[in-house]
């Protein structure tokens, strides 16, 4: 006969809210530094790729001081009460990532002006290709396990971030080689359309299965602490 789950016990969950807001705070700073690097370089390269992607690392700072602000509440009815607004704030970061990102890019398609090649920009863009997926799976399986959907988004985030750094990545070294200024923008529109499926899911609600009284417990020898959640939940993807 299965087991009863009953989630993760009050000092697990603690440890879990904790983490979270470390990741959080290693985020929100390194969104920070690169932000100025990038919205710099790209003011001196006259570049609208990098300056929208500092832009977007302003837009993944207010995402993460949401999640930050919800987990500052110590007590977890409290960071429930809190999870609706931290998703609403999430989704409309999405959303403002998306228009600026399409309305950007458009621009770049309609030839707006040529960006001079930029070699920090190229620095800071392979540099948060390494760094984010690590930043956003850590997140997204503390996450997982804690139920909470907002800290769920919010690592949804930070992995759009890395797309747009490859995105980011590719453009500057066509520009920088071949003057292919195109692929950037191209690109870019493709990442705006999965913005808005991610907002949309964060402002429904959606993107993790949280762990209730009732959940059965994983099957004998799975892994310890594996996502128990029906098939395409997002904490199990």
């Amino acid at each position: 006969m299965a087991a009863i789950s009953l989630g993760p016990s009050p000092a697990r969950r603690d440890t879990l809210a904790k983490r979270i807001r470390l990741l959080v705070a290693a985020t929100i700073t390194y969104n920070v530094i690169e932000a100025i690097v990038a919205i710099t370089a790209g003011t001196i390269a006259s570049s609208t790729a990098l300056v929208g992607f500092g832009l977007d690392s302003v837009i993944e700072v207010s995402s993460a001081a949401a999640v930050a602000w919800q987990f500052s509440a110590r007590d977890h009815a409290v960071r429930e009460a809190r999870e609706k607004t931290t998703l609403r704030i999430i989704a409309v970061s999405f959303f403002a990532l998306a228009a600026y990102v399409s309305v950007d890019a458009v621009r770049a398609l309609a030839g707006t002006g040529a960006a001079e090649p930029s070699v920090p920009g190229i620095a800071i863009a392979a540099l948060s290709m390494a760094i984010m997926p690590f930043l956003s799976a850590a997140q997204r399986r503390a996450g997982g396990e804690l139920g909470s959907v907002s800290a769920v988004a919010d690592s949804k985030q930070t992995l759009l971030c890395t797309y747009l750094s490859a995105v980011l990545l590719i453009g500057l070294i066509l520009n920088a080689t071949l003057g292919w200024s195109w692929a950037d923008p191209v690109a870019a529109l493709v990442i705006a359309v999965i913005a808005i499926k991610e907002g949309r899911e964060a402002w429904q609600g959606k993107g993790c299965c949280a762990p209730t009284a009732g959940a059965v417990a994983p099957a004998a020898g799975a892994e310890a602490g594996a996502c128990a959640c029906p098939p395409g939940c997002a904490c199990c993807s």
